[in-house]
């Protein structure tokens, strides 16, 4: 399990070991992970962490361009930046270099309610303070 903290929202969440070992590994190693996550232009109903040239040392795998509320999706550059995705409603992984395909590595299991409130917070916000750890 992992625990995320997005300004005064918590969630719960897994890992998607089975189907991105190496995204969920070398996520881990940089545990905890501070940043900023501010509104997705492109992607919907959508949050992100941009990353700018960031390198976690792995490539696609499990990877979705349609992902679901509460999924969060780890793109490891290529025709766009490297970033995080935090889908909190209907999205469509995109840049302005077109459609993008991330990988799925964390699913959101407590908290979803909260989810569409985050949402609201981060558009009309701005860029809120996050927090991935690992639980006690």
């Amino acid at each position: 399990m992992i625990n995320i903290t997005v300004a005064d929202f918590h969630f719960q969440a897994n890992w998607e070991d089975k189907k991105a070992p190496a995204t969920c590994a070398a996520f881990r190693k940089v545990l905890p992970f501070e940043n900023r996550l501010i509104q997705a232009r492109w992607s919907g109903e959508a949050a992100w962490i941009p990353m700018g040239d960031y390198n976690l040392g792995v490539g696609q795998e499990n990877v979705t361009a349609h992902p679901s509320a509460g999924e969060i999706l780890f793109y490891p550059s290529g025709v766009s930046e490297t970033e995080i995705l935090f889908v909190y409603g209907h999205a469509s992984f995109a840049s302005t270099a077109g459609p993008l395909a991330g990988n799925h590595f964390i699913t959101i299991t407590k908290g979803v309610e909260q989810l569409a409130a985050l949402g609201e917070k981060v558009l009309w916000g701005g860029a809120q303070p996050i927090r991935f750890e690992t639980l006690a």
